[in-house]
C-alpha cells in the first residue's frame, strides 16, 4: 500500500512490518522452509522414478553368491559396492558407503553443536564446529568422488555381451558404466545413479561453499556484532536437509 509506514511499536530491525512473525520464524528461516519443501519434492519425484523403474526389472532368480550381472536382472547393490580404497581385490559389501554414510551424519551433528554454540555467542565455538562441518562435507564429497570413479572404471573382468551387428553375432566386454550401457546391468540402474547421487551431491557442494561463507564471516565477526548467530541456523536447517535426504538415496539405491 502506497505510503504505509511501520507502526512506531514496531522496531525498526523486524523483518515483519504487520508486528508479529508467522510461526515465531523470522522472514529468512521461513523462506528457508519453503526452498526446502519445494526441494523434498523434486527428491521425492527423483526417488519414486527411480523407485517405479526399479520394480519394473526382475531380481536376479538364483542364489546371492552365484549372481552374474545380466541386463536382464537389476543389479544387486552389494554386489555392486562392495570396493573400498587401499583394498583391491577384496569383497566389503556397503562397507565405503557405510562410511560415507556416518562422516555425512556426524557433520549434521557438529552443525547442530554450532547452532548451539550460537544461540550462546560463543564465537570461538562457533568458528569450531562449522570448520569440522566443513571438513566432513568435503570428505563426502571425496569419498563420492572415488566411488563414481570406481563404479566408471568397472570391475577388471567386466560383463561378456553380445551384440548383432553387420547380420551377425559378435562378442564383447563391458567395462563400467556409461550413459548408454554399463557391465552391471539395465542402462537405467547407471542413469539414475548418476543422475540422483550427482544432484544430491550439488546440493552438497553448495552447502559445503555456504559453510565456509558462514565460517568466514563468523571468524571476522560479523555474526558477533549484529548480535545473533541467525544465518547459522538457516544454513544448519539446509545441511541437515541434505543429510536427511541421503539417508533416503541410501535406502533406495544401495538397499533396496
Amino acid at each position: 500500500m502506497a505510503g504505509y509506514a511501520p507502526s512506531a511499536s514496531v522496531p525498526a530491525e523486524k523483518s515483519w512490518w504487520g508486528g508479529s512473525e508467522p510461526m515465531k520464524a523470522s522472514y529468512g528461516k521461513l523462506m528457508m522452509w519453503f526452498f526446502l519443501l519445494s526441494d523434498t519434492f523434486t527428491f521425492s519425484a527423483l526417488l519414486v522414478t527411480y523407485g517405479m523403474i526399479r520394480f519394473s526389472f526382475d531380481t536376479f532368480p538364483g542364489l546371492h553368491d552365484d549372481f552374474v550381472f545380466s541386463n536382464t536382472y537389476w543389479p544387486i547393490p552389494d554386489r555392486v559396492f562392495e570396493a573400498l580404497p587401499f583394498l583391491h581385490g577384496v569383497s566389503l559389501p556397503l562397507v565405503f558407503v557405510g562410511i560415507m554414510t556416518f562422516i555425512l551424519i556426524f557433520s549434521s551433528v557438529t552443525m547442530v553443536l554450532a547452532v548451539e554454540a550460537g544461540h550462546r555467542m560463543d564465537q570461538k565455538a562457533v568458528e569450531k564446529w562449522m570448520l569440522w562441518t566443513i571438513l566432513g562435507g568435503a570428505t563426502f564429497l571425496g569419498s563420492q568422488a572415488w566411488e563414481w570413479t570406481h563404479f566408471i572404471h568397472g570391475t577388471e573382468a567386466g560383463t561378456v555381451v553380445k551384440d548383432f551387428v553387420d547380420g551377425e553375432w559378435i562378442t564383447r566386454t563391458v567395462h563400467g558404466a556409461g550413459l548408454t550401457e554399463n557391465q552391471y546391468g539395465p542402462a537405467a540402474f547407471a542413469d539414475l545413479f548418476f543422475f540422483i547421487t550427482g544432484f544430491h551431491g550439488t546440493h552438497v557442494f553448495s552447502g559445503v561453499i555456504l559453510n565456509i561463507l558462514i565460517f568466514f564471516n563468523t571468524s571476522m565477526g560479523v555474526y558477533q556484532k549484529r548480535g545473533h548467530y541467525e544465518m547459522v541456523e538457516k544454513v544448519g536447517l539446509y545441511w541437515h536437509f541434505v543429510d536427511l535426504v541421503w539417508v533416503f538415496v541410501f535406502t533406495f539405491f544401495y538397499l533396496v
